[in-house]
């Protein structure tokens, strides 16, 4: 369980980051809190950042669950490729939005493929 603590730290100081991130972008374009438009450079990092957020509530319990009832060192290792999928993501969106949806896909295939095992896992259990 251990390599899946260290994957949940990483999304979490990933989002950190890029909160961190919207701050600087805040400060540098001068959109004054609590305003959420302002400089198109903010407005995507701060979208970077919502979408992340989303992505999180699905994404922890799904590694989680898989990690107990599947296999933890698997599902560190798909929950690694979420968090790469959200880096591309975030790169992809900040140079031009409309090239974000292969970040995009690879965090939500991670998750799903996370969610998905888990649920088989644990009928299997039942069975």
């Amino acid at each position: 369980m251990e390599a899946t603590a260290i994957v949940t730290i990483l999304a979490l100081m990933q989002f950190i980051l890029f909160s961190v991130q919207v701050g600087a972008m805040r400060a540098k374009h001068g959109v004054k809190a609590p305003a959420t438009k302002g400089h198109p450079a903010f407005e995507r990092m701060n979208r970077v950042h919502q979408n992340t957020m989303e992505q999180l509530v699905v994404f922890l319990p799904s590694l989680w669950l898989y990690a107990y009832f599947a296999n933890p060192l698997w599902g560190a290792a798909i929950g690694s490729v979420f968090i790469v999928g959200r880096f591309i993501y975030r790169a992809s969106y900040l140079k031009d939005p409309s090239s974000r949806s292969t970040g995009f896909t690879i965090g939500v295939a991670a998750t799903a493929v996370l969610l998905l095992g888990s649920l088989a896992a644990v009928v299997r259990d039942l069975i």
